[in-house]
């Protein structure tokens, strides 16, 4: 059993599985269905899929982050379907949306109290749960490309420590998923770093609404569902949330005539890589034959790419619609990034201190953005501060 195996790497299940595994190596925008269609028909020569337990299925009630209506939850709800014909049924996901079962920062005590068996949420959520939840995703002036994210949980080990983490909430993490970067959408002009001093900003929690504090923005906490109601209403003036297409499908166009981004080096200053998770309860995994948990690692890793494309595809035809709605997209400056970055490190060092498990990951982190492939920090950025790991 390969328990702590790379979602984002392939390994054969057994020689009749070839054919699927060859599809999700395929660079190609296949569908994920039809891979899935693939797999199915290798399972049905398996022997492992006779037994009894995999003739009744497993049932997984995973909660998506995602609302309703969305291009996300569109996706999702696909491959959940697909799990099912890929396992032949071994695997059966029930798909809920945001807020259907548990609210959007309870998903993982849900799943912790079997009210829900898997979660595939915003991975920013576990700042809440556990220090080094802030290093499972982006955080402020931190890797900033999805490629970047892949070099640092595959190459520098960040995933077995990432399963380690899941592991002691409970839980197993069968991998990651690119989504987004995040965007800024506000009712006033924001065109400079000294402009967010003052402003009532919705932001996730964590390191991220504390960077956002240093700077002087008075930041809050919300839910999604509750962000386009405090911005209509003028509770809030700005806020944080996910990127250009599902915020569109939600209308926020309607209630903010201003996209605030970073510039054109660093297009999103604090979430640039925007993840969300696949993960089940440690009860559930443990039902699932040997091969179907390796299965499943590749089935997660595939639909990462899938749902990345589609969010992307969609951002695509979401851009010239906030145009014509008439709403500003403004980049903030060089010299503001510098800024900010210069906020954001003493914060990085001192979340990664709070604890044994943030110290050793975030270490992963800093070999990864001072990889010269990386280079998004030198030893001398860093010279004042010291890890505790």
């Amino acid at each position: 059993m390969q328990d702590d195996k790379q979602p984002s790497s392939i390994s054969s299940v057994d020689n009749d599985n070839t054919k699927v595994l060859k599809e999700f190596k395929t660079p190609s925008r296949r569908n994920f269905l039809k891979a899935a269609a693939v797999g199915s028909a290798a399972a049905v020569a398996a022997p492992w899929i006779g037994n009894v337990q995999a003739q009744e299925g497993i049932r997984i009630r995973m909660q998506s982050s995602w609302q309703p209506g969305t291009v996300g939850y569109r996706t999702f709800e696909a491959w959940a379907k697909g799990v099912a014909e890929a396992t032949s049924g071994e695997v059966n996901i029930e798909p809920f949306p945001a807020g259907a079962v548990a609210g959007a920062f309870e998903v993982a005590d849900a799943v912790r109290n079997n009210v829900l068996d898997g979660q595939n949420w915003f991975t920013v959520y576990w700042a809440g749960k556990m220090p080094a939840g802030v290093f499972l995703t982006a955080f402020p002036m931190g890797l900033s490309l999805p490629h970047q994210w892949d070099m640092m949980f595959g190459a520098y080990g960040g995933f077995d420590i990432a399963k380690d983490l899941y592991r002691k909430q409970g839980q197993e993490l069968l991998g990651y998923v690119h989504h987004d970067l995040n965007l800024i959408h506000s009712k006033k002009p924001l065109r400079s770093f000294d402009d967010f001093d003052g402003i009532k900003l919705r932001m996730p929690g964590g390191i991220v609404a504390e960077t956002f504090a240093a700077v002087g923005a008075r930041t809050t906490l919300l839910p999604g569902s509750e962000v386009y109601p405090a911005l209509e209403k003028g509770t809030i003036d700005a806020a944080d949330f996910t990127g250009a297409a599902v915020n569109y499908e939600l209308g926020f166009w309607q209630v903010a005539d201003y996209i605030i981004m970073g510039p054109p080096s660093t297009p999103c200053l604090h979430q640039s890589v925007d993840l969300m998770d696949i993960a089940v309860s440690r009860r559930i995994f443990e039902r699932m034959s040997s091969q179907t948990q390796d299965l499943m690692h590749d089935l997660v890793a595939a639909y990462s790419r899938e749902h990345y494309a589609a969010i992307q595809k969609a951002n695509a035809e979401a851009w010239p619609k906030y145009r014509e709605k008439g709403v500003e997209i403004i980049h903030l400056s060089e010299e503001d990034a510098t800024r900010f970055r210069e906020v954001a490190i003493p914060l990085w060092f001192k979340w990664a201190n709070k604890d044994p498990d943030a110290a050793r990951l975030f270490k992963v982190h800093l070999d990864t953005m001072m990889d010269p492939a990386v280079a998004l920090i030198t030893e001398d950025d860093i010279k004042d501060y010291e890890l505790n790991v």
